[in-house]
């Protein structure tokens, strides 16, 4: 085989140029390629995608297809599920390794087992408590949820899943981002006074044993670095100017942005519900810059204004880390025989992965 070539040589390359190399390396290895765009990438990259979605519904297009080789641009923990749910044969790759995702980072495998047992000498955390891992975490710790009787849950599904999961157990430990767990419980009737937040740098969570017993869900102190900048103020500037607007947010958001929004929902539901508006309508989004972007472009000619929450341009930047460059990269390397950056999730941890992913498709197929 030629031998790989190296990304050095890529870099200092105009976007334009990467852009052809990427359409002629796409066109050369046809079929044998599907390339996944999230919603959040940038859009030189995502032009070149041939699906466009969150991370699971990516992962099972690909799964699906004929392609040997699955490139995401995303950022690892997608590639990671993309691996976990394709078939043997076919081969994941993430254009660059470094794309990661802060709020995944903020648990870890060791963090989560040390609060597993510190959970265990107050309670009987197998009988008592369902581990809820959100699909942005590493493929280990839904590993985790897999061995321990949990499950995994997406934006979309979170209050399916913790239905699931209550009915199960009476209380869950939910990480790795507490507003998507505060958000879904407060809305299924959960008052605030029942959740606690779980700080992983301290002993016991920062929580009294009280507390710990007492509360229905524990929430991990994590969170999505671009949806914290989303403040209810930027809302109440907004309607006080546009008082017909719309708000509408994902649930990571804080809580009080949340309730301070006419529509709450995943990435899915805020395309949908924006496509569905009628025409002439206002929206405020509060979510990723690039999406919110992209929504403005496709829905102007309907007249319909569509305005990003925070006066602060935030963008996911560690997915912004995929560029032309990098995907240029990965693909001419293909056609030359080489594979890199491939994500191998090691088996016996993807085997306890996928059971927490199936429990998760038949709570929310």
């Amino acid at each position: 085989m030629a031998e790989a070539a190296v990304i050095q040589s890529y870099i200092d390359l105009r976007d334009s140029e990467c852009e052809a190399r990427v359409a002629k390396a796409k066109a050369a290895l046809g079929a044998q390629v599907v390339i996944l765009g999230h919603h959040y990438q940038r859009e030189e990259v995502f032009r070149f995608t041939d699906y466009a979605g969150d991370s699971l519904k990516l992962s099972r297009q690909a799964a699906a297809s004929e392609a040997k080789y699955i490139v995401f641009c995303g950022v690892h923990f997608m590639a990671e599920v993309a691996d976990i749910l394709s078939r043997p044969e076919q081969i994941a790759i993430l254009p660059d390794m470094a794309a990661g995702c802060a709020m995944a980072d903020m648990a870890d495998l060791a963090k989560v087992e040390r609060a597993w047992r510190e959970l265990g000498q107050i309670l009987e955390p197998e009988q008592e408590v369902t581990p809820v891992t959100y699909i942005n975490s590493a493929a280990n710790l839904k590993a985790f949820c897999g061995r321990h009787g949990g499950i995994v849950c997406t934006s979309s599904n979170a209050e399916a899943v913790l239905n699931w999961a209550f009915d199960r157990r009476e209380k869950v430990l939910f990480f790795p981002d507490q507003h998507l767990g505060r958000n879904t419980a407060y809305r299924m009737g959960i008052p605030l006074e029942e959740m606690v937040v779980w700080n992983f740098n301290r002993p016991n969570g920062g929580l009294t044993r009280e507390q710990i017993q007492e509360a229905r869900i524990i929430l991990w102190q994590g969170f999505c670095s671009v949806h914290q900048m989303f403040q209810p103020e930027h809302i109440d500037r907004f309607l006080a100017r546009y008082p017909d607007a719309k708000v509408i947010s994902h649930p990571e958001n804080s809580f009080e942005v949340c309730q301070k929004s006419h529509y709450v929902g995943s990435t899915e539901y805020i395309i949908k519900t924006i496509r569905e508006a009628e025409p002439g309508t206002r929206w405020l989004v509060g979510t990723e810059l690039n999406l919110v972007n992209r929504l403005h472009e496709r829905y102007k000619t309907e007249g319909k204004s569509i305005h990003f929450m925070s006066p602060t341009v935030c963008m996911c930047s560690t997915m912004f880390r995929i560029d032309p460059q990098h995907l240029a990269w990965s693909l001419e390397n293909l056609l030359s025989g080489q594979v890199v950056n491939q994500i191998k999730v090691p088996e016996v941890e993807a085997e306890f992965a996928r059971l927490a992913l199936s429990r998760m498709l038949e709570v929310s197929p």
